[in-house]
């Protein structure tokens, strides 16, 4: 019997999820099939209780969704509910339980490209933004160990208040883009987390970055255009660069062994999203 994944949100059209999951579904001879769910805000219990009367495996949860699905599910991992937002469920025992792979998809991205240990107490992080996403790679940096990450953000005020709520222990401070900008060189990553540079707006920058180090290694998770505004000022500087592909390929990719036990491809993951694209890896 054929298995169902999928994933919801709104809008869904534009996922590149169905297509990187169905094909490692082939490739591994999994009988399995993975749809996109386009679902209103005032229909996510709803679509949540007709996913476990269907016999859905396991979904993702993309925007607007991540927060409010939270309360419809069975359990919360603890990670997740620290976050508050889930990404990933998966069914144990008949049950819908929540995840949260942003934040440790992105540390193993960054791992793969970046061929340091980098998860020490010497290591540096600035994390420009202070939404959705900062909050899910913050939170996941501290709770597995980094110890010095600052925030850097239009309204200081929400960097700090991100600051003050994370449960997980480490050495932070707050700072305004213009602050933050001005101490670049401390910085041995620089982790760019808002939508500014992203298509259409692709000229924008939300820093500049005059006074990076040149060895620092700077990570945008946007990927669409494949290289920011911001990346290319970063690699102009001299610095390493990652774009944003590779965050979402490795958080689909623990969603998968996650839901079949199985590592997919990571490779083959990497060339479906980027052939779909049109562009790189950076």
């Amino acid at each position: 019997m054929q298995k169902l994944y999928g994933v919801i949100g709104k809008p869904i059209a534009q996922s590149m999820s169905p297509l990187m999951h169905n094909e490692e579904f082939r490739q591994l001879g999994i009988n399995a099939n993975y749809q996109p769910f386009h679902i209103l805000d005032h229909d996510l219990k709803t679509a949540v209780e007709g996913m476990k009367v269907i016999g859905i495996e396991g979904f993702n949860v993309t925007s607007p969704h991540k927060t409010a699905i939270m309360p419809f599910l069975d359990s919360i991992d603890p990670l997740a509910n620290a976050i508050g937002a889930v990404n990933t469920i998966v069914r144990e025992n008949g049950d819908f339980r929540g995840y949260n792979t942003d934040g440790t998809g992105f540390i193993q991205a960054l791992q793969s490209a970046w061929k340091k240990d980098f998860m020490n107490e010497q290591t540096r992080t600035l994390i420009v933004g202070a939404g959705g996403a900062s909050k899910a790679i913050y939170y996941t940096l501290l709770a597995k160990g980094m110890k010095y990450v600052d925030i850097c953000n239009r309204s200081v005020i929400n960097a700090q208040q991100l600051i003050e709520d994370c449960p997980y222990e480490g050495v932070s401070k707050a700072l305004s883009l213009h602050e933050a900008e001005l101490e670049l060189v401390d910085y041995d990553l620089v982790i760019q987390t808002t939508s500014i540079g992203m298509y259409p707006d692709i000229t924008n920058s939300p820093l500049d970055l005059e006074h990076l180090r040149t060895n620092a290694f700077v990570s945008d998770i946007i990927y669409n255009p494949s290289e920011t505004a911001f990346l290319q000022q970063a690699k102009h500087k001299g610095a390493q660069t990652q774009n944003g592909i590779g965050m979402f390929i490795h958080q689909g990719a623990l969603a998968f062994k996650m839901w079949t036990g199985i590592t997919p491809n990571f490779e083959r993951m990497t060339n479906i999203v980027t052939e779909k694209l049109g562009g790189t890896t950076c």
